[in-house]
């Protein structure tokens, strides 16, 4: 039988019919520094800590080991077909850790995992990319913080029907400064009522921008209080309770200002959200009193000052044990507290310190259990003025506690320094366990932690600060929420700091959404190694005005749709600062509509980054706000 044969031209044809071969392609094959996490680095075939992959007892020998609030963005070109792994918390974790883990292809959401906790099986994942040009791949923290939140990406694999995917670089956003520099002529700034116990020590410096040398007044100060015209710093002694209107004023050679000053002698103090400083971002357990000296120069020399900053806090570390009459220590790195805090007062800045109620504090340094009311006595002999007070080894005391058991130290404490004949704002740290917001107060709490400790992700910062909504009712002068402290600036919770993971959007978001929330604002970067784009985002009078409001009602979110938010707060002269907010991937326009808002008829418009009036509108206000960002104004009748 004849053999038959095609010529080659009609093989050529042939093989031009048939479907290209597709090609399989491992995601950890891809360049990983492309990652961003909130924690450790992304493994190659191994978990987050270098083990072999596993999931609820199934072990994997291909995929990507991250950790939660990380994203990975991959170019596709448009040629591929299908993504496809097995996802979960690794079993590293010993059961611990909750994440999400989401699949989303040109900014739309392919696949959702919804929460993974740690020791449950894999869940496979098995999503058409056809004509994707973009795959993101995401772990989120399933909004519970994010420890031990060690996720897999096991047998990860891209099919390409032609080409190779890339790791893509984050989106890069410039740094833009949108402050205008203060004027030279003067200007008054930070609250405009402050709280102080009879027979307390009272120190107040008189926030003012503008030329130096500036000197300043005080009319109407009560008996009892004295102001050094050169410093501008108020000290001395309320006797008596009643509420004191002084004029303050600030004067340079290029003019004057003047501005009402409420001083209210009573029970209650932190009138305003405080405004500070904290170690631990920066610093975590490597603070020395080196550290905190130079933060309170920075503060000073910066000009933060000038526009209300006023606390410096030292946080967990500095504890050596006690002495044999139970006296707290400080340990070796902080040789002399009387000299370090007189240091911080001399420039008119306030000092704070941490403990915890249990045995131990969170680093395992010596608490104030049992020693509370001695502690409290230290801490005013000291003279310190805020006391940052971390549940940690608590739990052993009171396991599975119940609302009284959660209350009780912290009435405890509360009682100690009612005793201390110096006024300390009393923060609770005990992450938002048994609805803190809801009894906080009742405890005599000026601020409680409302979540688990931030870190400087999206995710992180954005699952903290819009979650707040709900708990606006239970703020207000002398009691404040807090959604932990600022990531922006050097940071590194280490002697180690690096500049923040937030893009300049999510920092202009932060910054806006803690504003409106009248959470403390706690600085929690190297204050010594301040760029302008930081300063610019700290020194803002008009923004921090949103903050420092003397009617101290927190923001609200009005109005929703998919990532966009908008959320407002009233200002004591009557008009709304509004945050216009953007949580998607890409620009889109964000409507402020007057019926949300409570508003009628044509009102004033005026961007508070840009310090800008936009003009009058009636019925809403729409603008584009940009991927993370936001857009904040206040909305004030014509």
């Amino acid at each position: 039988m004849k053999k038959l044969t095609l010529p080659a031209v009609a093989l050529a044809a042939l093989a031009l019919c048939l479907p290209a071969k597709a090609d399989t392609f491992g995601i950890e094959t891809l360049d990983l520094s492309q990652i961003e996490q909130g924690w450790g680095s992304p493994h190659r075939n191994r978990s987050v800590e270098g083990r072999e992959l596993s999931i609820g007892g199934k072990k994997f020998a291909r995929g990507l080991g991250t950790h939660s609030e990380s994203t990975f963005l991959i170019s596709l070109g448009g040629q591929a077909q299908r993504f496809s792994a097995s996802v979960g918390v690794d079993d590293e974790t010993d059961g611990l850790g909750s994440v999400t883990f989401r699949v989303a292809g040109d900014h739309k959401t392919l696949w959702e995992s919804g929460v993974m906790r740690g020791g449950a099986p894999a869940k496979p994942v098995s999503v058409d990319l056809t004509g994707v040009k973009t795959l993101l791949l995401a772990v989120g923290d399933a909004g519970d913080g994010m420890d031990h939140d060690h996720a897999d990406w096991a047998e990860a694999v891209i099919v390409m029907a032609e080409g190779k995917p890339k790791a893509l670089m984050p989106p890069h956003e410039p740094a833009v400064v949108l402050t205008p520099k203060p004027l030279p002529t003067p200007r008054i700034n930070g609250p405009k009522t402050f709280g102080a116990r009879p027979g307390s020590p009272f120190l107040f410096a008189i926030p003012a921008s503008g030329q130096r040398p500036m000197t300043f007044g005080a009319e109407g100060l009560p008996p009892g209080l004295r102001l050094d015209p050169a410093t501008g710093i108020i000290t001395g002694t309320l006797n008596d309770k009643g509420a004191y209107v002084v004029t303050l004023t600030a004067r340079n050679d290029l003019g004057a200002a003047n501005r009402p000053f409420k001083i209210l002698c009573g029970d209650t103090i932190a009138l305003t959200p405080p405004l500070g400083w904290n170690s631990w971002n920066a610093f975590a357990c490597d603070v020395t009193d080196a550290n905190v000296r130079a933060a309170a120069d920075a503060m000073a020399a910066s000009g933060l000052m000038e526009h209300g900053w006023s606390y410096i806090n030292i946080d967990d570390c500095w504890e050596a044990g006690r002495d044999a009459q139970g006296n707290i220590l400080a340990n070796d790195k902080f040789p002399n507290m009387n000299a370090l805090t007189e240091y911080v007062h001399r420039k008119g800045l306030k000092i704070g310190l941490y403990s915890s109620p249990g045995p131990k504090t969170c680093a395992g340094h010596e608490g104030s259990y049992q020693h509370e009311a001695q502690d409290a006595r230290r801490y005013a002999q000291w003279g310190f003025d805020y006391l940052k007070y971390d549940w940690c080894s608590y739990g052993e005391i009171a396991p599975n506690a119940g609302h009284a058991a959660l209350m009780k130290p912290y009435q405890v404490m509360r009682a100690a320094l009612n005793h201390a004949p110096r006024d300390i704002v009393f923060s609770l740290c005990q992450y938002g366990m048994g609805n803190v917001w809801e009894w906080g107060a009742q405890v005599g709490g000026n601020c409680w932690r409302t979540t688990g400790d931030i870190s400087d992700s999206w995710r992180s910062m954005a699952g903290i600060g819009f979650g707040q909504a709900g708990h606006e009712q239970f703020a207000g002068p002398g009691h404040w929420n807090d959604p932990d402290m600022l990531v922006v600036g050097y940071v590194g919770w280490s002697a180690r700091v690096r500049p923040t993971r937030l893009t300049p959007n999510e920092q202009y978001t932060h910054i806006s959404l803690w504003c409106l929330l009248c959470s403390p604002l706690l600085i929690g970067c190297d204050l010594t190694r301040l760029d302008d784009f930081t300063l610019n985002l700290l020194a803002n009078d008009e923004v921090l005005d949103v903050s420092q409001d003397p009617l101290g009602r927190q923001a609200a979110r009005l109005a929703q749709t998919g990532p966009l938010e908008v959320w407002a707060k009233d200002l004591e002269d009557g008009s709304k600062a509004v945050g216009l907010f953007n949580r998607g991937d890409e620009e889109t326009r964000v409507t402020a509509n007057w019926p949300d808002l409570h508003l009628t008829g044509a009102h004033q418009v005026r961007d508070l980054w840009r310090q800008q009036d936009l003009g009058a509108f009636s019925d809403q206000f729409q603008t584009a706000v940009p991927r993370h960002g936001v857009v904040l104004v206040k909305i004030a009748p014509r």
